[in-house]
């Protein structure tokens, strides 16, 4: 499969980085960012969207990818900064790092769904050309790579983590709002690794009482 030059892109730099992100939707855990620059010519039979894979799968890409790719990188950022600046600012810190850890500087950066990554979160040199692409993991082959490379590696993550905070399940559920996961959450509270932000962590205060209701003499 090839790349053919994409409209706007500069015949100087016609190299593309894939960019994604596993995880933003959890209750725990980190969100993960992948950055991939394929060559031009490349053998990964089944290639797409991380979340459409078997786990073995995605397992086998991954390595192909890792041994095919230009360049590949990943990006974390940590539930406590998720909690400070938020998931969506959360994620262009963990994409901007990825990309600023490529190994080859990319003529443009294609990034799954419908916003591109701030320039302040890529660095000084981050002058990227970029192009957002709704459910890109579908139709770019370097962003669907970048989605394995960022899914593979905070599942493996999370079965880790799993082992530090026992009870939650995170090893089967990976973070993501189950009904294990919540029913965990109600019995043993938040632990060090979950979003404090994110709704279902933290027990919903009850509505207080009017003190001004029906009391006698009143």
């Amino acid at each position: 499969m090839e790349y053919g030059m994409l409209p706007g892109l500069s015949g100087d730099n016609p190299v593309i980085a894939g960019v994604d992100e596993a995880g933003r939707g959890c209750l725990a855990g980190p969100v993960v960012a992948g950055a991939v620059i394929l060559p031009e010519h490349y053998d990964l039979p089944g290639l797409t969207d991380s979340k459409q894979l078997e786990e073995a799968d995605r397992e086998r890409l991954e390595a192909d990818i890792r041994r095919q790719a230009v360049c590949w990188a990943l990006g974390v950022s940590r539930a406590q900064v998720v909690d400070r600046i938020n998931i969506l600012q959360a994620t262009f810190r963990a994409m901007g790092r990825a990309v600023q850890h490529l190994g080859t500087r990319p003529g443009m950066l294609m990034v799954d769904g419908n916003k591109t990554v701030p320039v302040e979160y890529l660095g000084p040199s981050g002058g990227f050309r970029q192009e957002a692409v709704v459910k890109g993991d579908l139709k770019i082959p370097a962003i669907s790579a970048a989605s394995i490379l960022a899914k593979t590696f905070r599942d493996r993550l999370m079965t880790h983590l799993d082992k530090r905070y026992p009870g939650y399940g995170f090893a089967g559920h990976k973070g993501y709002g189950t009904k294990v996961h919540l029913e965990a959450l109600k019995e043993l509270g938040p632990c060090a690794i979950h979003r404090l932000t994110f709704r279902g962590v933290l027990p919903e205060k009850k509505k207080a009482v009017s003190e001004s209701m029906c009391l006698p003499g009143i």
